[in-house]
C-alpha cells in the first residue's frame, strides 16, 4: 500500500473538518478537534482554508468552559450550488440546490415517453434554463433516472419508458456543460435524499422503497449506497411474485410492479369499475369507503409487504422508508404493507423492523442526486486556491 502524500493527507483532513461542519449548525474549532481527533493546529489550518474559500464563516461566540469564549463556525449554505434532476416522474423536474439542500429554483417539463431523443432534448432544455439563473457558482449536476443505471460509467443501461438503452448520459452532459455529472437510479437517489435530509442515524443502515409507476429500492449500508456488482441492487419491482400474472413492461409476467405499483392500482380500478383514471380520483374513492377501490389499494400493499419480508430476510436492515405515489393512501395502506411484511418474515426479525413513510416526496430524488456529488468527495467545491 502506498503511503499518502502530504497533499492527500491535507485534503483528507480538510474534508474531515468540512464534513464535521456540515453535520452541525454551529461548532467551534476545539469541538471539531475533539470530534475528529485531529490536532488543533491541523483543524485551524483547515478552517483557514475553508474561510478563504468562502465555504465557512465565523458566526459569533459559544459558551466558555473556562478561558475565552470559543468562536463558532458555520457552513455558508449559499457558497456553492448543485443541480439535481428527477427524471422518473410524469414530468421531468430539475432544481438548483444549495449546500444545505434548500431548493432555490425549479424547472419542470412534461415527459414525452417513447421518444428517447426528445426526452434527452428535454433534459438539455431544463439544464439550459437552470444554468441561466442568478444562482452561481454551480459546481455539479446529479441525475436520478429510471431503470438500470451503471453509475460508475454514467450510463443509462435501460430505461424502458424513455427508450434509453446504453445511453452515456453523464458523458453527454459533461461535454455539453463542462461540469461534473453523476447519474444513478432514481430509487437510489431517493434513498440518499432521505438518508441525508430525512433525519436518519449517521453511518446507519436504511432501505428506501419508492412505489410509483414502477417500484425500486435504494439500500444504504453503514451510510454508503450499496449498488451491487452491476449497479442494479434494489430492482425489486421486476421480481416475479405472481406466477403467470399480468404482462410487465420488462417482458416477464407477474412482476411486483404489475400488482403493487400505482400503475397497477389504476389499471385494476379502471378494469373493475370503469372509473378512477387518476390516482387522486382513486384516493377520493378510497377515502369515501369504496369497497372495490379499497381492495385494490390494500391488495397492492399486501404484495409489497410480502416482498419487503424478502428484503428483511436478506439484509436484516431494521429501518425501511416508503416513498412515492402510493404513500398518498396513508396509514391504511401502510398498515396493509406492514401486516403482510410481519406475516411473511421471520417473526423476531420483522418485529425489530421499523416501517415508515418518507418526508421528501419528489424532492428526495433531486436532493439525493445532487448530494451524491458530495457524499464521498468535496473536491468540486474548491477553486484550488486553498491547495496551492
Amino acid at each position: 500500500m502506498k503511503k499518502a502524500t502530504h497533499q492527500q493527507t491535507k485534503q483528507h483532513n480538510r474534508d474531515l473538518v468540512l464534513r464535521t461542519i456540515f453535520a452541525n449548525e454551529t461548532i467551534s474549532r476545539a469541538e471539531i478537534a475533539r470530534v475528529t481527533m485531529l490536532t488543533r493546529t491541523t483543524v485551524s489550518d483547515a478552517v483557514a482554508g475553508l474561510l478563504a474559500e468562502g465555504l465557512v464563516k465565523e458566526v459569533g461566540f459559544g459558551s466558555s468552559l473556562g478561558g475565552k469564549n470559543p468562536i463558532l463556525l458555520s457552513l455558508v449554505a449559499d457558497a456553492r450550488y448543485l443541480i439535481g434532476l428527477n427524471l422518473a416522474q410524469d414530468k421531468f423536474i430539475g432544481a438548483i440546490v444549495n449546500l444545505r439542500g434548500e431548493i432555490k429554483q425549479t424547472v419542470e417539463l412534461p415527459v414525452h415517453s417513447g421518444n428517447g431523443q426528445q426526452a434527452l432534448e428535454q433534459v438539455y432544455q431544463i439544464l439550459d434554463e437552470l444554468l441561466k439563473t442568478e444562482w452561481k457558482p454551480i459546481v455539479g449536476i446529479g441525475v436520478g433516472a429510471p431503470g438500470l443505471i451503471h453509475t460508475r460509467e454514467g450510463i443509462v443501461v435501460n430505461a424502458v419508458n424513455l427508450e434509453w438503452r446504453d445511453l452515456p448520459l453523464a458523458n453527454l452532459l459533461e461535454e455539453r456543460y463542462r461540469l461534473p455529472v453523476t447519474v444513478l437510479n432514481d430509487s437510489q437517489a431517493t434513498a440518499i435524499g432521505e438518508y441525508v435530509y430525512g433525519e436518519h442515524e449517521p453511518d446507519g443502515n436504511l432501505v428506501v422503497v419508492n412505489v410509483k409507476h414502477g417500484i425500486g429500492a435504494g439500500i444504504l449500508i453503514n451510510g454508503r449506497l450499496f449498488q451491487g456488482d452491476g449497479g442494479g441492487a434494489g430492482e425489486i419491482g421486476h421480481v416475479v411474485v405472481q406466477e403467470n400474472g399480468a404482462q410487465c413492461r420488462c417482458g416477464k409476467r407477474g412482476c411486483l410492479e404489475t400488482v403493487a405499483s400505482a400503475q397497477a392500482v389504476v389499471r385494476r380500478v379502471q378494469t373493475e369499475t370503469g372509473q378512477g383514471s387518476t390516482l387522486d380520483e382513486i384516493r377520493a374513492a378510497f377515502e369515501a369507503g369504496d369497497t372495490q377501490v379499497r381492495a385494490a389499494v390494500l391488495d397492492a400493499g399486501h404484495y409489497l409487504g410480502t416482498s419487503l419480508a424478502n428484503l428483511i430476510g436478506t439484509l436484516n436492515i431494521q429501518k425501511i422508508v416508503l416513498t412515492g405515489d402510493m404513500t398518498r393512501f396513508g396509514d391504511a395502506w401502510l398498515d396493509s404493507v406492514n401486516h403482510a411484511m410481519q406475516e411473511a418474515a421471520l417473526t423476531r426479525m420483522a418485529e425489530g423492523t421499523q416501517l415508515e413513510i418518507g418526508k421528501l416526496d419528489y424532492r428526495g430524488c433531486i436532493l439525493g442526486a445532487s448530494a451524491l456529488l458530495l457524499l464521498d468527495d468535496y473536491s468540486l467545491l474548491f477553486t484550488g486556491a486553498e491547495d496551492s
